[in-house]
């Protein structure tokens, strides 16, 4: 069914509740793991309907924050999602102190009991008013973001339709371009700093109330980690340090050099990887996605008939339109067992990245859409973004489709950003630690813990003061994660470590590398994120030789290739 066919309704919450009460008392009294199991496929059923819901919802709010219809529907889940909290957790309860656990544990794995005893560590009907007010928060955060109105050379631009003129090859105007985006954040700073406090204090208050020192211990139950701990994710950013910062710091040196910049460059000139132009797409949005369609044609049967559905079904939103929020994810549609993608073209190679990223999201999706049960369709989030990253490195076979003459910078500018990236998303993740650490810090010292950090993680940012917002450590409040999901931007950096793994793999045997891509990605979210990669011949990112060995490959790839004639 098309997108646009796929009617939305509002469900009654309180039939739903009392859908999940009757079940509770059903599972209780089933005298078979047959009629328990009968019980536990209706639940199943029921939530995908509630799940249909909210994510139809979701997506047109998105596609339009100024639809008041859906704008009002978003308002009714920010309430409606924390009291149903309530009842799931009833049933989850229900389900682990079921006598035939051991039987549904025979038949679909022990992970999803797992998660169920992390899953009741983040939740009590106490925080429901904490819960329903963090959902209005990122809700006005979102519709902040996506009411930008950036004047420049007498147009105005969302921020999405800006991000070209960013990185203009003229550096007045790719300077103007940064401060006037600076200043529309300057100009709202007060909103962003106060919307976010506001969030630090609540969830350290939900933390409080749960039992646990502040927010910290409780992000990470939300997130769902349920392979490694918090002194994991400590060595592995000292591993960043120590490895892959020195890589990056190569990197923009040898950018400065190109473009006869005195290093360490500003904001605006670590934005510009050649002189003559960063790499672009040469096609419209419709021919980029005709491309896309010849590349998962070519690539398998399986990635044919999945984005050849996903065009039939007008099952992508890409175009930047006003009122669009901003960014790109990939979610699921339960009851129609499809995904859907939503992004923001722009006109900058990031068009054919999002395109491929958030497809290795929609793939996985497809390829276990019909699991059971349903949270086994997506796997913990950093293994998640294992299938998104990688894919965009599968797509280099095909790149010339997309970029033409720019195919060349785009090799080296896809690779070089996926090093440079881990030491920024590893900053965010560290950023985070430290402000739930210490949630009563005033704005003014969050901005200065980012500011301090970008001199550990990003060195060859110059903090001069030309473009304010950035300099004075502000430009974490464009991360929109850290507003909406915290602690969700490790997740990338570790996938991001695997995915070099995949792009080493493809350098010497496409074909050996899509068998260990599709080993991985068929598991689903039936085992944690380390069984995943053990299962596909993976190597864990938490291993330090793992960092090692892929900053190396790629370094020296990018040492040998050949730039000549590319100004």
């Amino acid at each position: 069914m098309k997108f646009s066919q796929m009617k939305y309704k509002r469900p009654d919450i309180e039939t739903v509740k009392n859908q999940l009460t009757e079940a509770i008392k059903a599972l209780k009294a089933a005298k078979s793991y047959e009629e328990a199991k009968k019980v536990f496929l209706q639940v199943e059923e029921e939530s995908k309907h509630v799940s249909t819901a909210r994510t139809l919802a979701t997506i047109r709010n998105s596609i339009n924050t100024k639809d008041k219809f859906y704008d009002e529907e978003e308002k009714f889940w920010n309430k409606a999602g924390p009291e149903l909290q309530e009842y799931s957790q009833a049933w989850t309860t229900a389900m682990l102190q079921s006598p035939f656990r051991a039987d549904f544990e025979a038949e679909y794995g022990d992970l999803m009991f797992v998660n169920a005893e992390i899953a009741l560590k983040t939740f009590s009907p106490e925080i429901i008013p904490e819960l329903q007010e963090e959902n209005d928060l990122t809700q006005e955060y979102e519709k902040l973001l996506a009411s930008a109105a950036i004047p420049f050379e007498g147009k105005t631009y969302t921020i999405a339709q800006f991000a070209p003129f960013k990185q203009d090859p003229d550096d007045e105007r790719r300077l103007a371009a940064w401060k006037a985006e600076g200043k529309w954040y300057k100009d709202n700073q007060k909103k962003l700093d106060d919307i976010y406090d506001k969030l630090v204090h609540l969830r350290d208050k939900m933390g409080k109330k749960l039992g646990y020192d502040g927010y910290t211990t409780l992000g990470y139950y939300r997130m769902g980690r349920n392979c490694y701990t918090k002194e994991d994710v400590e060595k592995f950013r000292a591993a960043v340090v120590k490895y892959l910062v020195p890589v990056a710091d190569g990197i923009y040196r040898e950018q400065a050099k190109r473009l006869g910049k005195e290093y360490p460059m500003s904001f605006a000139d670590n934005a510009l990887q050649f002189r003559s132009g960063n790499p672009k797409p040469f096609g419209t949005p419709e021919q980029i996605l005709e491309h896309g369609r010849e590349f998962y044609d070519a690539l398998s049967p399986e990635t044919s008939e999945f984005f050849r559905v996903m065009l039939d079904n007008e099952l992508l939103d890409v175009l930047s339109t006003d009122g669009k929020a901003g960014g790109g994810y990939c979610t699921g549609i339960a009851d129609y067992e499809v995904p859907f993608i939503f992004a923001n073209f722009n006109g900058t190679k990031d068009d054919v990245e999002t395109v491929t990223h958030e497809a290795g999201h929609a793939f996985a999706n497809y390829m276990n859409r019909k699991r059971v049960p349903s949270e086994y369709i997506w796997p913990s989030m950093e293994a998640c973004e294992v299938h998104s990253m990688s894919m965009e490195f599968f797509a280099w076979p095909w790149a010339e489709g997309f970029f033409g003459e720019d195919t060349r910078k785009f090799y080296y500018s896809h690779l070089s950003g996926a090093l440079t990236f881990i030491p920024y998303g590893t900053m965010v993740d560290h950023f985070q630690h430290i402000v739930y650490e210490k949630p009563d810090m005033t704005p003014v010292e969050r901005h200065g813990v980012w500011k301090e950090l970008l001199g550990v993680y990003m060195p060859w940012m110059r903090l001069d003061g030309d473009i304010p917002f950035y300099s004075e450590g502000e430009g974490w409040q464009r991360q929109s994660h850290i507003y909406e999901s915290p602690f969700y931007y490790i997740d990338y950096c570790l996938a991001q470590t695997v995915s070099l793994q995949f792009w080493a793999m493809i350098q010497k045997n496409l074909k050996d590398a899509w068998a260990h891509y599709m080993a991985y990605t068929v598991q689903g979210g039936s085992r944690t994120f380390t069984e995943l990669l053990k299962n596909a011949g993976l190597q864990s990112p938490f291993d330090e030789n793992c960092l090692k060995g892929v900053c190396e490959a790629a370094s020296d790839w990018l040492d040998k290739f050949d730039l000549t004639g590319i100004e």
